[in-house]
């Protein structure tokens, strides 16, 4: 579901996928100026919005759309499962790198 402001954002979500607005996809530089902070997550949206049960996502890296503060929520999975699957891709180029493979 794509949203266009925080009063639309669900309370029971099983999953936020939160992303920055993309200044790639504006053709008018100024537009790109008047929304990109338009979304912003902070622990007070969190409290507003957010279940329990709620699992955050990121594609990361991040510029500002997610707030500092929120990372130490545990249901701010992202850098959890980046951490997770970094390490099974260096687990899987170190032997090939070495020419163990």
């Amino acid at each position: 579901m794509e949203i266009e402001s925080e009063d639309e954002i669900p309370k029971d979500a099983n999953f936020w996928y939160w992303t920055r607005v993309q200044k790639e996809r504006f053709a008018n530089h100024a537009e790109y100026e008047k929304l990109k902070n338009s979304f912003v997550l902070s622990n007070k949206l969190l409290q507003k919005k957010g279940n329990k049960d709620l699992a955050l996502l990121h594609p990361l890296p991040r510029i500002g759309e997610i707030l500092p503060e929120v990372d130490a929520d545990p249901r701010a999975l992202y850098f959890r499962n980046q951490i997770r699957n970094g390490l099974f891709i260096r687990m899987a180029l170190v032997p090939l790198v070495l020419g163990r493979l």
